[in-house]
């Protein structure tokens, strides 16, 4: 039985990496993913109330940061957050911040959904994009616990729509309330009899509006960075987005890459090494006394810092546009600096919004990125535009956050 068939909306953390090693990851997490929860729920101080969160992977989690920044701001109550992806569990595991608990989910079945509930017992639940998990959303209801789903987008010809999405129409109509994207998607609630809807933006953009305000500095970046400017490839996916960045590197020997790989693995990173013309170092082996006067490539082989990098670059590509999981665009956007991607981007309002802002642009191979780079390259004059361009862009799209918030926090004023 594939994993992916116990979640409805077909949410496998497999769906853009299909590597043993991420697998075996997601097994080992779910082995004891309910017996872990019951464990860690039990200590929690039940004098407050208690929000749980739920984000299928990282890049999902960037909704979810800004809303638990400004619960814990403005109330005393547990913050529990739950994860499907090993990438997002373990990269929020290590440095939880704000939050009180962090599981992985146990996967969606009766059982799981009633014994992950009766441990957490939250008052509030959140649920970011298109997490609809029909056990769990139906035992939410049950029992009375609100529910909230995020920067949703319902598309025309989403799964709602088609004979075979009973399961999908019966989850979001359990959910309590629905923040959309767009217009279009609350139209298409309606003709779902759905009416609890309203459009309120996507706390991403208040999310890396706070990161881009954060103080943050790395100094081994700042060494290998030097007086050059730097072209950061973020998330970068295996075969397509590799292929396409090591020949940029090997056609600009006078510039410096930052290169973050999607999926940390020795065979990626050896890949990455194979292919580049010149000498690469990896974050990990770096120690203050490395020297980086000849070094073409830094390969940052952890995640978690990704959004904060992009402030030391002048340039971005960004991976995934090769898949259905394109990766952030707004993180490097919020900095100031030119955006590429790859092709995949038709159901994704921020990246089409950026092309036709003319802030971020569509690459479909190695020499549509080269072209897009040497333009760009010397052109100062066309990089203030785009940044000012930028900043306008992300300053008119924050605010999303406080409209969550407070209606969260109503909810849990209203269960006193």
């Amino acid at each position: 039985m594939r994993i992916a068939r116990y979640a409805i909306n077909g949410a496998s953390p497999f769906v853009s990496d299909n590597s043993p090693a991420k697998l075996m990851r997601f097994i080992r997490g779910q082995r004891h993913a309910v017996e872990d929860v019951e464990k860690g729920a039990s200590t929690l101080d039940r004098s407050k109330p208690t929000v749980w969160l739920h984000a299928a992977s990282l890049g999902e989690f960037g909704i979810a940061r800004p809303i638990i920044k400004a619960i814990k701001s403005e109330s005393d109550c547990n913050v529990v957050v739950t994860f499907f992806s090993p990438t997002g569990y373990e990269a929020v595991s290590k440095n939880p911040r704000d939050i009180d608990r962090v599981f992985y989910l146990p996967l969606d079945t009766n059982a799981n959904a009633s014994r992950f509930l009766d441990a957490v017992r939250p008052d509030c639940a959140v649920f970011m994009v298109s997490e609809y998990w029909h056990n769990y959303l139906h035992q939410l209801r049950e029992r009375g616990i609100p529910s909230l789903l995020v920067s949703a987008i319902i598309r025309d010809d989403g799964p709602f729509f088609k004979w075979y999405g009973n399961l999908y129409r019966s989850s979001i109509k359990s959910m309590s309330k629905v923040f959309t994207l767009d217009e279009n998607s609350i139209k298409n609630l309606e003709r779902l009899g759905v009416e609890n809807a309203s459009v309120n933006g996507d706390p991403l953009f208040d999310n890396v509006a706070l990161v881009a305000s954060t103080p943050w500095k790395d100094e081994l970046i700042e060494r290998f960075k030097g007086n050059h400017e730097i072209f950061l490839a973020g998330s970068i996916h295996h075969d397509k987005d590799l292929e396409m960045v090591t020949e940029l590197v090997n056609r600009h020997p006078d510039i410096r890459f930052v290169i973050v790989p999607h999926e940390i693995t020795d065979d990626i990173i050896k890949d990455i090494e194979a292919k580049v013309k010149g000498r690469c170092v990896r974050y990990s082996q770096c120690t203050p006394d490395t020297d980086m006067s000849d070094a073409r490539v830094l390969i940052v082989d952890f995640v978690g810092a990704l959004a904060y990098i992009y402030r030391y670059a002048s340039w971005a590509y960004v991976g995934g546009g090769f898949t259905r999981l394109l990766h952030s665009v707004i993180e490097p956007a919020v900095y100031g600096i030119p955006v590429s991607f790859g092709p995949n981007i038709r159901r994704k309002v921020t990246p089409t919004e950026m092309v036709r802002l003319g802030i971020g642009r569509v690459v479909h191979d190695t020499e549509e990125l080269d072209q897009w780079f040497k333009r760009l390259k010397s052109d100062r004059a066309r990089r203030d535009y785009i940044a000012k361009r930028a900043a306008k862009y992300v300053n008119q799209n924050t605010g999303a956050t406080p409209r969550v918030v407070r209606h969260i926090l109503d909810r849990l004023c209203a269960k006193k």
